[in-house]
């Protein structure tokens, strides 16, 4: 049928037009037939489709595609629907090339400071001055110098150049392999992102962009909808459409009264089954999302002048999922004027920290610079007493440049420009190793957060149970059974009546599947706590298929489908007599206060009185849910034929039931979880469990994995009993009642999801203790969504959880399993003490390289370390270091310390200790090596050498000295705490390895053979043999630190604190310019020069920030 409607409209000759023409492909729509029957809405729409089509099925045939059975799963089908209607795919942004990376990376203020010196060197280099006056300019160029040397003057200037490329391309490097990684871990997302379609009659998962236009898609309740379409049958359907109409109301959806559904929007409530109509660019998210991205082009233009990167940068990097990318676009401009997340506590500390390194190392190469200036122009003009001749000034000048260059010098090694590489990097590789720890990590910074984290709230369902359920105890026809019953020892009617109120009142998409393996337990799909009823079915010897045949979903009359607030579900279904039956289950409790009548043990009604009621909750449900079950009760209603209800009026149809059962249901917990949370309370991370369900139930699992303990002073409160205890008179929330309660609490039962919300605000705005807490939340559903966002770190359950959750959380369990929660603890305090431990070195580097180069410079007039050389050290201690050391692998010992918090400094006392005793020894080694080395060695003196001499040994093993006490200290770095044994571990840690030995190689190279550019001569076996051994007094000297206790230390000072609390406030009034925060208003005051830096860290963190990031 579709070739031969196929080749009825070959004949047209305007191949170009096909797209215009109706009917392409031997479908009865075109695309924009398509495309503008969605741009309707409620009775418009319908009207349009009455119309066009007559009904939805009539939609359907022109689609060739079937409402009940859904597209024959034909791959040449399915690739002519991709041609003619598109793909369900949006595509991203065009990444930032190689070039453009290299181009920003050329913008480092440092950097341009050194080019310019190095430009200007050059171009004096090539100056030649008159021979014969030379006299007259003082000793400009003593000493042996032969032609050769003189021509050697643009070395050094071309050298800091070469430099200057190194560092740019491996930062443009970084950049540029950080977006790629970012980029597959986005497509690692959408490829993780499936949808219930029918294909053939079956239900298949398949990716969000193999959707096409004319599949059958199964939307339930939790669902971020992929693709544009038409409801063809839906049960209580409620839509929240608020990221593409900003209208926060759920909109109801039926297929009578407004049937369109738009991408991009959150299922809230209910499920249905609808076929897609548009997808990718031309489904309503689509067309938002094309025009934005032309309207992104010139936001960047105006975001040039502006110099705002990182609103650039959070709208470069395509959205969490690019199939529905434009609800997301759609929040960046609402969001534009909301105050962001406030920096995250790392960021603020090394913000902080490097801008007084900056401010210090600004000053220092100042001084240096004008020491030098003074010196020389008050020996050459005032003690020589020579005039200023003119013949003489680019020789002069040539010295000023030379000044110059040593004074940029020391400010490139003052300032740490390696400390974002560092925070990069160690994040960058937390997070792919994460990855392997079932954490997948979609905002960076939630990496570092997770290190500070002091309390955890916990979903009790598939976090800390196995979410495998199974109804253990019953209670049916006046007897409690322990175990399941055999089907003899119940009455038929009460069985069947079992039977048919589970399998009809139930999602249809629940089902039990045979194992896959021999042996294996039988598969679950779909709500679990539905899946042990209807495994309680099959227990009883009796199947659910048949039951759902003889009553297909199309045919039940009206579905109050699950929510939070219902607590319970119910389904009418007409009976042959014209008359209606209503099937009811739910929390039991909640639905007991509606029976009316309950069946015995022959089946006949009894009456249920509230007295019966409370006797039944005393024997049945308080013993069931102290073993930890869950209780359900199952009901039903019959309605006669005479007078039907008014189904909108849900309380009154709900009501006047009879109890059939009620089951309790067991869900183990995970056998893994107590030893986890013990090790979260060793921590110090307090874990409080949050649940829907009933609180003696929760506080029996609270109990099994450890989270109250007999004998500890605490509290475990119901939703209403929380409430009632932290709102006043007026209803209000007031902060000071909460603070009494949260500190004891530790299981909230029957809480709402608005309850989970006000638990986490309380916490996080408390003022009690001495700081502010950091809380981790863990949700699954749609309602959890706020409270997921509002938490310092939210985690999604990447199994369990619902699209809006994960839309909505930081980090995703892939196991949805709590210990995973543990490992991203481990990882964020090693993300910590990484940078701390690259700190300590970088900052031992710096302090030595900057006292060295001044002093040499004031003494001698020249630094001992050439530009080139100081450069390479910089390599060493910023590049290298940062990947050496930021790689480490996280051990145990981190759980075994309390968190860290705010405002602990970022460079402990201890660290101190180490930074300024390594630096005492390096400078001692240095300096006698500078003013007594050449008698010791027996060698020239370097001191004093007129410009353009030759490189002497003297300076080659001052330089040589320096790196091996790095590179040794680079192994003293590793600990921060002040252990003995610096080695322990390090072979777990290849990278670190290879970055050692290869510097050390590369070291021997530049030193032998580096010669003129690197201002090095060879040395001799018996003096590197010196250098080495002085190295190795590092480590000797490093356990001699260690020995002082850092207690008696009470000089020393702490560095690196978080933000205090009058900045806070600071911040939190700017809202409209967050960016500028106490640090950064120091930068404006004159010191521009980390700024750059910093951006960099972050448009590093923005990269990855989808939804959270906001252009300012």
């Amino acid at each position: 049928m579709g070739d031969m409607a196929n080749s009825s409209i070959e004949f047209h000759p305007k191949p170009q037009q096909q797209r215009e023409v109706p009917h392409v492909g031997g479908f009865g729509c075109t695309l924009a037939e398509l495309r503008s029957l969605m741009e309707l809405r409620g009775a418009e729409a319908l009207q349009k489709i009455q119309e066009a089509y007559g009904d939805v099925s009539g939609l359907c045939r022109r689609l060739k595609t079937s409402p009940t059975e859904g597209l024959a799963d034909n791959t040449n089908d399915l690739e002519k629907r991709r041609q003619i209607y598109g793909q369900n795919f949006i595509p991203p942004k065009q990444p930032k090339t190689f070039l453009q990376l290299v181009w920003e990376a050329l913008q480092d203020v440092t950097l341009i400071i050194l080019e310019v010196a190095a430009i200007v060197s050059l171009g004096l280099s090539f100056y030649a001055p008159p021979g014969e006056e030379s006299e007259a300019c003082g000793n400009v160029s003593g000493g042996a110098e032969d032609e050769g040397e003189a021509e050697a003057g643009w070395i050094e200037g071309a050298a800091i150049l070469l430099s200057v490329i190194c560092v740019v391309l491996v930062t443009a490097f970084n950049d540029w392999s950080k977006e790629k990684q970012f980029r597959g871990l986005q497509s690692r997302i959408e490829q993780e992102q499936k949808f219930t379609v029918i294909r053939n009659g079956q239900l298949l998962q398949v990716p969000v962009a193999a959707l096409v236009v004319g599949d059958i898609a199964q939307v339930k309740y939790g669902d971020l909808l992929p693709a544009d379409g038409v409801l063809i049958q839906g049960n209580d359907l409620k839509i929240d459409e608020s990221s593409l109409t900003g209208e926060s109301d759920h909109v109801r959806k039926s297929a009578d009264k407004d049937p369109m559904l738009l991408s991009g929007t959150h299922v809230m409530e209910g499920s249905g089954r609808m076929v897609v109509t548009a997808v990718g660019v031309n489904s309503q998210t689509g067309i938002i999302f094309t025009l934005l991205g032309a309207g992104g082009e010139e936001e960047e233009k105006k975001d040039k002048k502006a110099k705002k990167q990182d609103g650039a940068v959070a709208m470069e990097m395509q959205p969490l999922k690019s199939a529905e990318g434009g609800e997301m676009e759609e929040r960046e401009k609402k969001k534009a004027n909301v105050p962001k997340k406030e920096k995250s506590v790392l960021q603020g500390k090394l913000t902080k920290l490097a801008v007084q390194i900056g401010k210090a190392g600004l000053v220092m190469s100042a001084i240096t610079v004008i020491i030098l200036v003074l010196y020389f122009v008050i020996e050459t003009f005032v003690v020589d007493g020579r005039v200023w001749l003119a013949e003489c000034t680019p020789v002069y000048v040539q010295y000023f440049v030379k000044f110059f260059i040593i004074g940029v010098t020391v400010l490139v090694v003052a300032v740490p420009e390696g400390l974002p590489l560092a925070v990069t990097i160690s994040l960058a590789y937390s997070v792919k190793k994460m990855m392997k720890d079932n954490n997948l990590v979609r905002h960076l910074d939630a990496c570092e957060t997770m290190g500070n984290a002091t309390a955890i709230c916990s979903d009790k369902t598939g976090t800390l149970t196995t979410n495998r359920m199974t109804v253990v105890q019953s209670y049916l026809g006046d007897t409690h059974y322990k175990e399941i019953p055999a089907p003899s020892a119940l009455t038929p009617k009460i069985l069947d009546l079992l039977v048919h109120a589970i399998s009809i009142n139930s999602a249809y998409t629940t089902k039990i599947l045979p194992p896959e393996k021999e042996g294996a337990l039988p598969r679950q799909v779909g709500n679990k706590t539905e899946c042990a009823l209807l495994g309680f079915v099959l227990d009883l010897k009796r199947d659910f298929q048949p039951v759902r045949e003889q009553i297909p979903e199309d045919q039940l009359y009206k579905v109050y489908t699950f929510n939070s607030v219902r607590k319970s579900m119910s389904t009418v279904i007409r009976m042959p007599d014209g008359g209606f039956r209503l099937f009811s289950k739910g929390a039991s409790e909640i639905l007991l206060k509606k029976c009316t009548n309950i069946l015995n043990s022959n089946g006949e009604l009894r009456g249920f009185r509230p007295r019966d009621r409370d006797d039944m909750v005393k024997k049945i449900i308080e013993p069931m849910a102290c073993d930890g079950l869950r209780t359900i009760c199952i009901a039903y209603r019959d309605f006669s034929a005479i007078q039907e209800p008014d189904w909108d009026n849900e309380n009154e149809v709900v009501g006047d039931l009879t109890c059939i059962a009620v089951v309790g249901i067991e869900d183990p917990v995970r056998p893994e979880v107590p030893e986890a949370i013990r090790k979260c309370q060793r921590a110090g991370i307090t874990v409080r469990m949050v649940t829907g369900d009933n609180i003696n139930t929760a506080r029996a699992i609270a109990a099994k994995c450890g989270i109250i303990q007999p004998g500890e002073d605490f509290l475990c409160l119901e939703g209403k009993e929380f409430n009632r205890r932290i709102r006043n008179e007026k209803g209000e929330i007031e902060q000071e009642r909460l603070d009494k309660v949260w500190p004891k609490l530790r299981v909230l039962a029957r809480s709402s999801p608005t309850d989970k919300h006000t638990l986490v605000k309380g916490i996080i705005d408390s003022t009690t203790g001495e700081q502010r807490q950091v809380v981790a939340v863990t949700g699954d559903g749609t309602n959890d969504g706020p409270a997921l966002k509002k938490a310092d770190v939210g985690f999604a359950m990447g199994i369990a959880g619902t699209d809006v959750a994960k839309e909505a959380s930081d980090i995703i369990l892939t196991d949805d399993n709590f210990t995973s929660i543990v490992k991203a603890v481990m990882w964020g305090r090693n993300v910590y003490d990484s940078i701390s431990k690259f700190l300590q070195f970088q900052l031992t580097v710096n302090v030595v390289a900057v006292i060295v180069a001044f002093t040499g410079a004031c003494i001698t007039q020249d630094s001992p370390l050439k530009a080139v050389q100081m450069l390479w050290v910089n390599l060493i201690m910023d590049t290298f270091a940062s990947l050496a050391l930021a790689t480490e692998p996280p051990t145990e010992s981190l759980l075994l310390r309390k968190p860290y918090g705010r405002d602990k400094p970022l460079i402990s006392r201890t660290m101190m200790k180490n930074i300024l005793g390594h630096a005492v020894y390096q400078l001692t080694i240095i300096f006698t090596l500078l003013f007594v080395g050449e008698l010791f060695f027996d060698i020239d003196s370097g001191r004093n050498a007129p410009l353009h001499s030759p490189p002497s040994e003297h300076y080659t093993i001052i330089f040589n000295t320096f790196v091996m006490m790095q590179l040794f200290n680079e192994i003293n770095a590793r600990k921060i705490h002040g252990e003995r044994n610096v080695f322990d571990g390090i072979f777990s840690n290849p990278i670190f390895c290879t970055i050692v030995l290869g510097t050390f190689g590369i070291q021997i190279v530049i030193v032998q053979f580096g010669g003129k550019p690197f201002s090095c001569s060879p040395l001799s076996t018996e003096q590197w043999l010196w250098c080495l051994f002085v190295g190795v007094g590092e480590l000797v000297w490093g356990q001699v630190i260690a020995t002082i206790p850092t207690s008696q230390l009470k000089c020393l000072k702490e560095a690196g604190h978080g933000p205090g609390k009058d900045e806070m406030t600071d911040e939190e009034l700017a809202e409209g310019e967050e960016e500028i925060d106490h640090a950064e208003r120091e930068l404006r005051r004159g010191q521009i020069l980390w700024f750059r830096g910093l951006n960099r860290i972050q448009t590093q963190e923005t990269v990855s920030v989808t939804t959270s990031s906001t252009p300012s």
